[in-house]
């Protein structure tokens, strides 16, 4: 690997110049592109954009699977000098309308099916387009060229869930998201013979990554959308798949698989998001996918990524968070301010290039997260405050602690506790609720639903769980419903979470 990457950064739509004309860049089951047609395709989605808004950093939002349109939009968006609001597929229309509302989306692109379950007033303004009329309306247009947008330029809002409140809006530049693809495609040593299975959902910041790193390789990018975790092992097989990330409830269900023995050698490379593996696990990847290189990895979106874990070092020190990954610097910080000793436990602070320009239009949780680095920095400026605890150990490898915050992580998603709370209480059956992660083998942490009914509770209890499948995409509604005729309260009166969640702790222990 060479001694360091190119720091210099161009527009993100410039990632669609990167490899050879002739070269894949996007493999569909159906179809490809080569590098030549992602950028004619991208200019001429570009065109039509341009021409349905005329203001510069205007938002247009994308609530789509991983079509070709999704993927061309986050270099489409910023050709036309338009900001990128990509919206999970997974979430409903009560999500949809907070995220459309509160960006200030000009415009929202999905299917006909997702259209139909939008009520009156949640397009807040925003105009609606299907996106089959999109491309009809752009394929017959002069393409827009490469853009030169500066580097400190927003490119794209990505929401993400706090631990309190409703989703927030992660505003990130032309910088981050390129310096990020730089970051990633040289720690993993892509290179152009590389095809990336991306699974992730493109909503998140590392699966958009997915695509952003492999275009800047020169690769081939594979999006699949799956419903199991046999159609994942297909498609590694029919597109002859290099590399593969995912999160740890999808790799548990994939070390099960009896996998095509030439399939599984076919893999150089695996890596992990959204939670950490455990040992197990780990093993059981070192076994099934022998030749693959794993990396585990560590990130929030508001620095994008943080450590990596050199595969080296994966048998020797499974469950490490390992070190920071190029363009960024990690520091343990103590209770005190200062940087903590090894072994000592301490707050995860990211400093340089890579992290975000704070929370859209929220200036109060912005200055909660984002505040100066230590003195002790090396990069200086602004930076990201985790609020994850972990510790150095002597060899310089990081290693997780636990998290300050009530942040529930299941099945790779970060859902707001307050969120689901928030839901319950509008169905109007229940009084006082409160959400909790608790450990589950599948799914890092299954979602448990504390509740005290309003009026009549046996009704509430047929009719609630109905009710939050109805509004909650499926990750967010909670496993487990706990009725109580009264909820408990911590000395300063509020509802005591803590001895909830060390309650119910103890009976899932006990099985």
């Amino acid at each position: 690997m060479p001694a360091a990457p190119d720091p210099t950064v161009f527009p993100l739509d410039h990632l669609a110049l990167r490899g050879k004309p002739d070269a894949p860049a996007l493999v569909f089951k159906t179809h490809g592109l080569s590098y030549e047609a992602l950028n004619q395709r991208l200019g001429q989605l570009a065109a039509w954009l341009a021409a349905q808004i005329s203001e510069p950093g205007a938002r247009v939002a994308t609530w789509l699977p991983k079509s070709e349109l999704a993927c061309l939009m986050p270099l489409a968006a910023v050709r036309a000098g338009l900001v990128h609001v990509p919206v999970n597929p997974l979430l409903k229309r009560a999500q949809v309308a907070h995220i459309l509302g509160d960006s200030g989306a000009r415009l929202l692109i999905a299917n006909a099916g997702r259209l139909a379950t939008l009520e009156p007033g949640d397009l807040a303004g925003a105009a609606a387009q299907e996106e089959s009329a999109v491309w009809a309306a752009a394929e017959g247009l002069v393409p827009l060229g490469p853009s030169q947008a500066a580097p400190d330029a927003l490119a794209a809002i990505l929401y993400t869930s706090g631990s309190t409140g409703r989703p927030k809006g992660v505003m990130l530049s032309h910088a981050n998201l390129w310096l990020g693809a730089v970051s990633v495609a040289h720690y993993l040593g892509l290179t152009a013979e590389d095809r990336v299975l991306a699974v992730l959902p493109l909503a998140f910041d590392y699966g958009q990554n997915q695509l952003f790193s492999t275009w800047y390789a020169g690769g081939a990018a594979v999006p699949l959308d799956y419903l199991t975790a046999r159609d994942v092992a297909k498609a590694v097989e029919r597109h002859d798949v290099t590399t593969l990330a995912a999160v740890p409830p999808l790799w548990v269900q994939l070390v099960e698989l009896d996998w095509p023995e030439a399939a599984a050698l076919r893999l150089k490379r695996l890596t992990n998001s959204g939670g950490a593996l455990t040992e197990p696990l780990v093993r059981a990847l070192r076994t099934r996918f022998a030749q693959a290189r794993l990396f585990a990895m560590y990130g929030l979106t508001e620095a994008f990524r943080s450590t990596y874990l050199d595969p080296a070092l994966v048998d020797a020190h499974p469950t490490s968070m390992g070190t920071a990954i190029p363009f960024a610097e990690v520091m343990v910080v103590a209770d005190d301010g200062r940087e903590a000793a090894a072994d000592e436990e301490g707050e995860l602070v990211h400093a340089g290039p890579l992290v975000a320009q704070g929370y859209w239009q929220d200036a109060e949780r912005t200055a909660e997260r984002f505040k100066p680095a230590p003195a002790f920095s090396r990069m200086g400026g602004m930076a990201v405050w985790s609020g994850d605890r972990v510790r150095r150990d002597g060899a310089g490898l990081l290693h997780f602690a636990g998290r300050r915050d009530a942040m529930i992580k299941t099945s790779g998603n970060r859902v707001s506790p307050q969120e689901v709370e928030d839901a319950a209480i509008a169905t109007g059956l229940v009084a006082e609720a409160v959400a909790l992660g608790l450990p589950d083998p599948a799914l890092g942490q299954a979602i448990h639903l504390v509740v005290r009914a309003k009026g009549d509770a046996g009704q509430a209890a047929a009719d609630l769980p109905g009710a939050l499948a109805r509004e909650l995409p499926g990750f967010m509604v909670p496993r487990v419903i706990h009725w109580r005729e009264a909820m408990p309260l911590s000395p300063n009166g509020k509802l005591d979470r803590t001895g909830l969640y060390q309650e119910l702790s103890a009976a899932v222990a006990k099985g």
